[in-house]
């Protein structure tokens, strides 16, 4: 039995999504987690995310696409080996 070829199969990744799209999509949740930011600046709460995953897993990226429009004031970032770990007060 063969597996016919489909042209959308990235290779056990999700569907593709054209650059705009991707950029649009970014943006708009980039703004709600710096409305989440203020919120939580606000009530004086905070917010601890770990992140764990190996060299190549693509963290730095996530973390930069993360803090990219976040206050740097209130947000710290902190490696610990193969642990990323990002504190927004």
């Amino acid at each position: 039995m063969t597996k016919k070829s489909n042209k959308n199969n990235m290779g056990g990744h999700g569907p593709s999504i054209t650059k705009k799209a991707y950029k649009n999509s970014l943006h708009r949740l980039q703004v709600e987690l710096v409305k989440l930011q203020r919120h939580f600046i606000k009530c004086d709460d905070k917010i601890l995310n770990i992140m764990e995953g190996r060299d190549a897993a693509g963290r730095d990226g996530v973390i930069k696409r993360i803090v990219q429009l976040l206050s740097p004031r209130e947000t710290r970032i902190v490696a610990l080996g193969n642990t990323a770990v990002s504190e927004i007060n």
